[in-house]
């Protein structure tokens, strides 16, 4: 590839062709503010629409800015950032869309999170020159997961590359023309009347508070306050090695220990990890996929725990609806054991327990609230927050997250193996599936629990693991894009696997969109992998099956794995959905 030399505030740079001005002022050390460009790494995409012109900078030559993130260098191009040309342009960008910007940043949702909020501060905005008419539309509170405000919406069009070109959900574009346009769903339908799955990913990308979760934190409260109910929680894997991030520790910290000191400060009646309904999955679902090998069952067979993932499904390949697992998801399964063998084990009526969830994930709100998933018209888990949210409940109650000793879970729903903890990054469910289904079908000890060639972070990854004489051939994928092109290719006979297992978010729930932001930042989701893996080689039992409280479970309550009862409360079934 030919080389471009090009002069940026007075400094030589050399760059590639079809490096954007952007990119090449980063290799002088001269930062351009940037609003809606996003760089998309893990996926190949990067969202370009130079609609803010929050990045425009003068070329000597030219008449007008350019917007540097889509502006491609030329060969002796003599580029000025600094000129009181280049800053005044990007100020009086900024300027013009706070003058359609709600101001209420104190009580808004991304307060302190905005990058517009940020921005003006960087540029020293302290006055709005422009008072003029301003947008005025509802709120879109329809869903459990997430809330949309078209006023604050500044058109960058970010949560539309992330929902069309990463997730190829294809529910977001731009509605109306000139001053009224914003992103929203066509027809500016209600989000849960369209086939949004809720992964969240949008609100991930979005810089301001046009888009946002559903807040959960006061219902929270309210119950942890309430004498009448006995309220318990589950952490999910993922958020052990992402919370930390919110209170200054470094991507990839461990922090099981302190999330359960923390929840019991917090005054939960009953604290419990996620980790032991993964094992508890596994039982069923490797259960299920022997049973499907050995009974010449439906292949291949998906697994399920994702619920971003089910409704993308239900919506767009309604007729492969034969081949995901029956198995609820983790959450699901711990919030039914909670409201049958818990509470029998305590003598509570399981209308006083409240089932509190803490989730990486927009889509766990959704799904708590199927009916599906509800028993005699009570809900398995009754609220959901994200790790956002839970940080912020911990900021609220003064307590010092990474400054907290560590302790742990509650031992009847607590004990949970490696297997488990992995279910928090791509290719981790199929592993943990794996190891449990190996020595199902063999009879023999695994001895090596650890698959790497199920693990990474390309989009797409195949792998085959010999089980005695079965060759066990494995599809992953993780984002939307890409489980819909390994959907594609089966129901077209181009790919023949056993087992897939896929993940609506970059990286599997380490990506989450409740996670705190990472800016498309893959870096970040590399330490959080990482991290899950050490935790996973730190547990003295790293096999599902080993569990001694799920086993005992078993023994007590539910039979055997795949049984009648264990059908009754811990499978499902699917929905086929319009696409529209």
């Amino acid at each position: 590839m030919s080389i471009i030399k090009l002069s940026i505030n007075g400094m030589e740079v050399e760059v590639q062709k079809g490096t954007t001005i952007l990119e090449a002022a980063k290799k002088v050390g001269v930062h351009i503010p940037t609003l809606c460009h996003l760089n998309l790494e893990g996926f190949g995409i990067v969202n370009q629409v130079a609609s803010c012109r929050a990045c425009v900078v003068e070329v000597e030559g030219r008449n007008t800015l350019v917007p540097s993130c889509s502006e491609k260098v030329t060969e002796g191009m003599v580029v000025k950032t600094d000129s009181a040309r280049s800053i005044t342009g990007r100020r009086m960008a900024v300027e013009l869309l706070l003058s359609n910007h709600p101001k209420e940043c104190l009580t808004c949702a991304k307060n302190l999170e905005c990058e517009l909020q940020a921005l003006s501060q960087d540029l020293g905005i302290r006055e709005i020159k422009w008072e003029g008419e301003k947008m005025d539309y509802p709120l879109d509170k329809s869903s459990f997961s997430l809330v949309k405000d078209p006023n604050k919406c500044i058109m960058c069009r970010r949560c539309e590359t992330m929902c069309n070109d990463v997730q190829t959900v294809g529910v977001l574009s731009a509605i109306n023309r000139g001053f009224d346009t914003f992103v929203g769903p066509a027809f500016n339908l209600d989000m849960d009347n369209t086939a949004c799955t809720f992964c969240g990913q949008c609100v991930a990308v979005c810089p301001t508070g046009a888009l946002t979760e559903t807040n959960d934190v006061g219902r929270v409260w309210r119950a942890l306050h309430s004498s009448e109910k006995h309220v318990i929680v589950q952490v999910a894997p993922a958020i052990r090695v992402a919370i930390g991030e919110m209170f200054g520790m470094e991507a990839g910290s461990v922090t099981t220990g302190q999330l359960a000191a923390s929840l019991r400060r917090l005054g939960f009646d009953g604290i419990f990890d996620t980790d032991f309904a993964a094992d508890l999955t596994i039982m069923e679902e490797a259960s299920e996929l022997v049973h499907r090998i050995k009974h010449g069952g439906r292949l291949p067979m998906l697994t399920s725990c994702c619920p971003a993932w089910v409704k993308f499904f239900e919506h767009q390949f309604p007729d492969m609806l034969d081949i995901p697992s029956s198995c609820k998801s983790p959450q699901i399964m711990m919030g039914t054991v909670m409201k049958t063998y818990y509470a029998e084990k305590k003598g509570i009526d399981p209308r006083d327990i409240v089932v509190v969830s803490i989730m990486p994930c927009l889509a766990k709100k959704a799904e708590a609230a199927r009916p599906e998933l509800t028993k005699d018209y009570n809900n398995n888990v009754d609220l959901v927050l994200t790790t956002r949210e839970y940080g912020a409940m911990l900021k609220e109650a003064g307590i010092l997250f990474n400054q907290l000793p560590e302790s742990d879970f509650d031992s009847l729903l607590g004990e949970s193996t490696g297997a488990a903890v992995i279910f928090g990054t791509t290719g981790g469910v199929i592993e943990a599936a794996v190891r449990t289904a190996y020595e199902w079908i063999t009879g023999e000890e695994l001895e090596n629990v650890e698959f790497h060639q199920l693990r990474g972070l390309e989009g797409i990854r195949e792998a085959t693991v010999n089980i005695g004489d079965l060759k066990l051939n494995i599809g992953i994928a993780h984002g939307l894009g890409n489980a819909r092109k390994m959907l594609e290719d089966i129901r077209d006979g181009k790919s023949q696997y056993h087992a897939i297992e896929i993940m609506a978010c970059p990286g599997g729930c380490i990506g989450g969109g409740g996670q705190p932001y990472h800016h498309g930042d893959m870096d970040i989701i590399r330490k959080r992998q990482e991290a899950i893996y050490k935790e996973d080689r730190s547990k003295v039992r790293r096999k599902s099956h080993e569990n001694t409280a799920v086993l005992k479970l078993y023994e007590d309550y539910l039979g055997e794995p795949y049984g009648h009862k264990s059908h009754e409360l811990l499978h499902t079934y699917y929905i086929p959905r319009e696409k529209i």
